[in-house]
């Protein structure tokens, strides 16, 4: 009796650990996607800013064949920046780093590139946790802690809230 009572204290202090483990990930999940919804709109205001889209801006092998006819003394290669474009790329933007309260005028270039490389970090962590939670709820569902089906109790009550009054 006593062997199982303490199998019982184990196996709920384990469920305890991966259930616990399991809300801090979706807690982190809402706080990455906070964070991810900040910098989209920030990458949106910049690119506003430029008067540009993801896809507004020539590719640079257009702007080579527009220009190589007339190009004798200028580069071959002419680097266009997806979201800057035409856009002056070292007009200083005012920008605050995450975590800080600190404000920082640096080149638009560079604050968009930052935006975008958090962006894409945040994007595969996002990915990252979204897999963990996953699985951590499948470990936990395996254990018959998570209830897969409604109870017919609770499918019972539902169904007379349901009904229409006679």
């Amino acid at each position: 009796m006593e062997d199982s009572v303490k199998q019982f204290q184990e196996r709920l202090v384990e469920v305890e650990i991966e259930a616990e483990n399991l809300l801090l990930a979706r807690h982190q999940l809402v706080e990455n996607d906070r964070v991810r919804n900040g910098n989209r709109e920030a990458l949106t205001a910049l690119r506003k800013k430029a008067r540009t889209t993801k896809t507004s801006v020539s590719s640079p092998f257009e702007a080579i064949m527009k220009e190589i006819e007339g190009a004798t003394s200028r580069p071959l290669v002419k680097e266009v920046c997806a979201t800057c474009g035409n856009h002056d790329s070292t007009e200083k933007t005012w920008m605050t780093f995450p975590g800080t309260d600190v404000f920082a005028r640096i080149p638009f270039h560079a604050a968009h590139t930052i935006l975008e490389r958090d962006q894409a970090q945040l994007d595969l962590d996002a990915k990252k946790l979204q897999s963990y939670v996953k699985e951590k709820s499948f470990l936990i569902s395996e254990k018959g802690v998570l209830a897969d089906k409604i109870s017919p109790g609770v499918l019972r009550s539902l169904v007379t809230l349901t009904d229409k009054p006679k």
